[in-house]
């Protein structure tokens, strides 16, 4: 199966975000990071990118869902 990027974030917590995002409308995903960025807390030289990856077949459709912004809960208050 050959997989694409959809989305570079910049640590685990924003890639996680999306990578739920997905599963949640049934495109399976996987993350994708050097080890040692996590490990050490490291944000340099592309250490602390995590890349989003999924079956090209999806990608367009993942990109459209990760493009969207998401509604605002009309019961928060300002």
């Amino acid at each position: 199966m050959e997989l694409t990027c959809v989305f570079i974030g910049q640590g685990l917590l924003q890639a996680e975000v999306a990578k739920s995002k997905l599963e949640a409308f049934g495109i399976p995903a996987l993350l994708q990071y050097e080890s040692v960025g996590p490990v050490y807390g490291l944000t340099v030289d592309g250490l602390g990118q995590v890349k989003v990856m999924v079956p090209a077949e999806l990608a367009e459709e993942a990109r459209m869902l990760l493009d969207e912004e998401e509604p605002l809960d009309t019961n928060e208050t300002p």
